[in-house]
């Protein structure tokens, strides 16, 4: 059975009143690298700071080995930091910067110089120790600081995108070089990255988080073969996310296609999320395939064709080793084991509002209502005070409001997914769960104003 260092149970976390991780819960277990990854604003860097105590949650528990640290001071726990920055001293050289958390603990001079050259030889700067660490390139200087968090021997070491300041060279070397260093050390990593090819290419397990609650944990593979919903398979990689309905086991529709799978469980005729990506797609001869597209772009990219190719008004993204022209057409055709059925993210905002008419106006023919306390008008459309009546809005009838003036202010963005015709956009607002449709890429995590077009809308009355 794993051992568990470090246990997160139904942690909540707000700060000005913004929620910020929303319960959630994780077990970190002895001598593995563990990424959280995940978009800006997802609550990664508050979830590393919250098990390096710099700061406490408001609601839950953490244990370190089985004993319960809430409250526990950063400088008394078994862990140590290593900041982007790296925040070395730079009136110290080398040696003294390695040697510094030792020192605080009034270690005796023979042992700082002994661990300090230890330390220096595992990576890989021996007989740098006079150095100034201003003269050291950015990778030297990650290796400093990286030496610094384990000298004083932690249990865990906490790294909050220590190689967010290198070119990309420098990354992708230092990747190999930090998951070789973990293995020699035999220490718990907890690395934080919205890098998704950093993440796969050094963990073990892999945090998927969004809006401050985890999407899916798994190993690099899991994560991105088997994605938990539309989030993860669109932040992990590339892929063609469509909508489709399951029409039984093993058996899904999409563009009105009809598809084998090898997906079973899911309810007769439920919506779902279908993922396929773009090097499962084999390029064939449209005699034999079902779907049938025509390419509108060709990339060469080395080690492989990127090609854009519409199929059935849906634009999908092809990798090839075999190059085809623009304006050709082509069959698509997906092994049944590559196409990956998932669960909608959210299945509740289907903009469907029940409410009573609060004033309505019979000359001008309109009707009005309340909505998270505003008073909200619906033209050519009339309904006695008092009644109740069910509207309905299309996805395509929800907008943001390019001048900031909408119905409903303040409304977060929770998720943007191409779904190979239009955005698929998932918003928040005080009281529900929006969905809507749009050609522009929102961000997320941020706050807009939100507007509906009612002349697209159905109205009835429910009894």
């Amino acid at each position: 059975m794993k051992k568990s260092v470090v246990s997160l149970k139904d942690i909540n976390f707000k700060y000005s009143n913004e929620v910020i991780l929303n319960n959630i819960s994780l077990d970190i277990y002895d001598k593995e690298f563990v990424t959280l990854l995940g978009p800006s604003g997802c609550g990664k860097t508050t979830t590393l700071r919250i098990i390096a105590g710099f700061e406490t949650p408001q609601e839950g528990e953490v244990y370190f080995e089985g004993e319960l640290v809430n409250g526990v001071p950063a400088n008394r726990r078994n862990v140590n930091t290593v900041f982007q920055k790296y925040a070395l001293f730079p009136h110290l050289n080398v040696f003294d910067n390695v040697a510094f958390g030792l020192k605080l603990k009034k270690l005796p001079k023979k042992e700082i110089e002994q661990k300090v050259k230890q330390m220096l030889a595992v990576v890989d700067l021996k007989g740098y120790e006079k150095r100034s660490v201003q003269s050291l390139s950015g990778g030297q200087q990650q290796r400093v600081a990286i030496a610094r968090a384990l000298v004083c021997d932690p249990k865990v070491v906490l790294l909050d995108e220590p190689l967010g300041a290198l070119d990309l060279k420098l990354r992708k070397d230092m990747q190999i070089e930090l998951k070789q260093l973990q293995q020699k050390t035999q220490k718990t990593f907890v690395y934080v990255t919205h890098d998704q090819e950093e993440a796969l290419t050094m963990s073990d397990r892999v945090v998927v988080m969004n809006n401050g609650v985890i999407a899916q944990v798994g190993t690099p593979e899991d994560v991105y073969n088997e994605p938990a919903n539309a989030f993860v398979a669109d932040f992990i990689g590339e892929a063609n996310i469509i909508n489709g309905i399951m029409l039984e086991d093993k058996k899904v529709r999409l563009l009105g296609v009809d598809l084998d799978c090898v997906d079973k469980g899911f309810p007769q005729n439920m919506p779902v999320d279908v993922v396929i990506r773009p090097e499962d797609i084999e390029v064939v001869d449209p005699s034999q395939a079902k779907l049938v597209g025509v390419v509108e772009d060709v990339i060469f990219k080395g080690v492989h064709f990127e090609m854009s190719v519409r199929c059935h008004n849906c634009q999908w993204l092809i990798h090839s080793t075999v190059a085809q022209k623009v304006g050709d057409e082509i069959g698509m055709r997906v092994d049944p084991f590559n196409i990956h059925i998932m669960d909608k993210m959210f299945l509740a905002p289907d903009n469907t509002i029940i409410t009573e008419v609060y004033y309505s106006d019979k000359e001008n023919n309109t009707t009005t209502f309340r909505l998270e306390g505003n008073e909200v008008t619906i033209p050519d459309t009339y309904y006695e005070e008092g009644e109740k009546i069910e509207i309905v809005l299309p996805p395509d009838a929800v907008y943001i409001a390019a001048d900031g003036v909408g119905v409903l202010d303040e409304v977060y963005i929770e998720s943007v997914i191409w779904k190979g015709e239009h955005n698929e956009i998932i918003l928040e607002s005080d009281e529900r769960k929006w969905i809507m449709q749009s050609d522009i890429d929102e961000q997320v995590a941020t706050y807009v104003s939100l507007g509906f077009d009612f002349k697209k809308a159905s109205v009835r009355e429910v009894q």
